[in-house]
């Protein structure tokens, strides 16, 4: 693939696209340049306050884009339910589901519903969210889930065994454990797409290692000695436009298949251009990837109509 950048984005001039988390870093970049590009943008985000600060930034650089707005807390599965009923209520067709929003290795803390914050906000709430659109998603041609992963994946493992950290919360443990299961997820979702010989697919993407405020959700110690090195992290990381171009290529390419991860092409996949990327092994463990889906459908409560 050839150097790719916002300039290769299609018209989106009919498409509808809905990103969580997308009133900053590179949920924020994804929807603006969508926006741009003639995408009617659903932004579902926590805080109303800030996704209204947001919109004005996007409509404020392009007055004539289309931008809505939905409350989404992924922390709270009713929430959920609640947020895509308004979606679903409002439009009757989704081209792409962009699953951004998370949480980094935060102190612990349990959901309403009982769960680790980070597993909940960054695996659970996601996929409870798709399964809730899956039905407006396979109505749509061409439509696509694009789940932002990230580097973490690699030290991450799946503990069956302990998923809510009870036995003892490691917060980088747990977030490396939430963003391998995006990438599970996203993988036998395709699977299981590609089997019910669907029209929608599934791709996995990264940024990198990015300049956003997603460290701003750690706290205690590892939160202030972040803050206090991040005039240095700057040398070594991208802007959150160019962190966002892993999720845009995986959104809108034409070239993009179901089932590739798209992430940087620099050293490390730290930096640079976005291009299709290899995940780690354990990412593409099919057993491990199947018992999580059944897993996670039980926590969730929410099935996937049509994918068994």
């Amino acid at each position: 693939m050839s150097t790719w950048t916002e300039a290769l984005i299609p018209d989106q001039s009919g498409r509808v696209v809905l990103i969580t988390g997308a009133n900053s870093g590179i949920g924020l970049q994804a929807a603006r340049a969508l926006a741009e590009h003639g995408a009617h943008v659903v932004m579902a985000c926590r805080s109303r306050p800030k996704a209204e600060a947001a919109r004005d930034q996007i409509l404020a650089a392009a007055p004539s884009a289309q931008v809505s707005l939905v409350d989404l807390d992924l922390t709270s599965l009713a929430a959920v339910q609640v947020a895509t009923a308004e979606v679903i209520g409002r439009f009757d067709s989704l081209d792409v589901l962009i699953n951004n929003a998370g949480v980094m290795a935060t102190p612990h803390e349990v959901t309403v519903d009982g769960y680790e914050l980070q597993f909940a906000t960054n695996h659970l709430g996601h996929a409870a969210l798709t399964a809730h659109l899956l039905p407006l998603l396979l109505a749509t041609d061409a439509s696509r889930v694009v789940t932002v992963s990230s580097l973490a994946h690699r030290f991450g493992k799946i503990a069956f065994d302990d998923l809510q950290s009870q036995r003892g919360y490691r917060a980088w443990r747990a977030y490396g454990q939430s963003k391998l299961a995006n990438l599970l997820f996203t993988f036998e979702l395709q699977r299981r797409l590609a089997a019910a010989g669907a029209g929608t697919v599934a791709v996995a993407a990264h940024p990198g290692v990015s300049d956003t405020n997603l460290a701003g959700s750690t706290g205690g110690l590892t939160g202030t000695l972040m803050s206090a090195t991040k005039p240095l992290a700057k040398l070594f990381s991208q802007s959150s436009q160019m962190g966002a171009l892993p999720t845009l290529r995986a959104a809108v390419d034409p070239a993009v298949r179901g089932g590739e991860y798209v992430g940087p092409d620099g050293f490390m996949e730290q930096r640079g251009h976005p291009q299709v990327v290899q995940a780690s092994a354990a990412a593409n463990d099919t057993a491990v990837a199947a018992r999580l889906w059944d897993v996670t459908v039980e926590l969730t409560g929410v099935p996937f109509q049509g994918l068994g």
